[in-house]
């Protein structure tokens, strides 16, 4: 039994960044079930090599402690299950497009008439607001643009992406992290949050110390 024993998750996530951050609320004990496209599942199913007999390594390697169905989200058939799933569920996480959930008929007013409780986690390239609020954003594309990639790699030379889809896997730890926040504020308020977290902001936060050499110089 883990501290989170009890706890059931609704992932609506995929490739790195939801899963990851789902299956580190499974090792805590939650229950997870991981929704997926009728026919092909999560994109990562079939990312390889490495192969275990017809499953990729880098879908196993992230998706574990889940339990997976599949459902036609675009179908009404596929929303009233997700509906029914929602009232029974203590967390949803997703990184649809902004406004996805919303256009099925999940929008903020169901959550507050249907499951005022539950914690909605959203993850999204540039988050739902700003300049860029609600285009996709890809771990490659934000190592560039927040500067990582300027700060990797050998003295004089160009810059070098990180060996790991690090901004995805940071941001993953983040919506854990929140999401645990989120948890324990509702065993003292009774009510759910709405959690937005963003692979723009989680690259920028990288930079830690680093950042202050452009904003002040060196």
């Amino acid at each position: 039994m883990g501290p989170l024993d009890g706890i059931r998750i609704i992932d609506l996530t995929r490739i790195l960044a939801g899963p990851f951050c789902t299956m580190n609320l499974g090792d805590m004990g939650a229950e997870v079930i991981k929704v997926e496209q009728p026919g092909r599942g999560d994109d990562t199913r079939s990312w390889g090599p490495p192969f275990a007999n017809d499953q990729a390594a880098y879908f196993l390697g992230i998706n574990r402690n889940k339990q997976s169905i599949t459902l036609n989200l675009k179908s009404p058939e596929g929303q009233g299950i997700l509906g029914e799933l929602l009232g029974q569920a203590d967390v949803i996480i997703e990184n649809f497009k902004p406004g996805t959930l919303a256009k099925w008929g999940f929008s903020e007013d169901w959550f507050e008439a249907n499951a005022p409780k539950v914690v909605h986690c959203s993850i999204t390239g540039y988050g739902d607001k700003g300049p860029k609020g609600g285009m996709p954003g890809y771990d490659f594309l934000l190592q560039a643009e927040s500067g990582l990639m300027s700060i990797t790699g050998e003295e004089g030379g160009g810059p070098q992406k990180l060996g790991v889809a690090i901004v995805d896997v940071c941001t993953g730890q983040y919506a854990t992290m929140c999401i645990l926040a989120a948890l324990q504020s509702r065993s003292t308020t009774g009510e759910g949050q709405r959690i937005d977290v963003s692979l723009f902001n989680t690259s920028l936060s990288m930079l830690v110390n680093v950042a202050s050499n452009y904003l002040i110089g060196d």
